[in-house]
């Protein structure tokens, strides 16, 4: 009933459209933190799998030299 009393409050329009340019100057800030960030992680996440496999690859070799002596 009064939810569109209250959600009134919270909505700001400037009449200035200069005053988007900080928001807009964060946001992009932000963004590009983000995908840095992503990048990072996917990098990362890479090399942890490459030496996982490695290692299960090293594992299995080792189980299977076992095997045969």
């Amino acid at each position: 009933m009064f939810l569109p009393s209250v959600l009134a409050l919270f909505l700001y329009f400037p009449e200035d459209k200069r005053e988007y340019i900080p928001a807009a100057i964060t946001c992009v800030i932000f963004l590009i933190g983000a995908l840095v960030t992503m990048r990072l992680i996917i990098k990362i996440s890479n090399r942890e799998a490459l030496k996982t496999k490695e290692l299960e690859e090293q594992i299995n070799k080792n189980q299977t030299t076992q095997r045969n002596s």
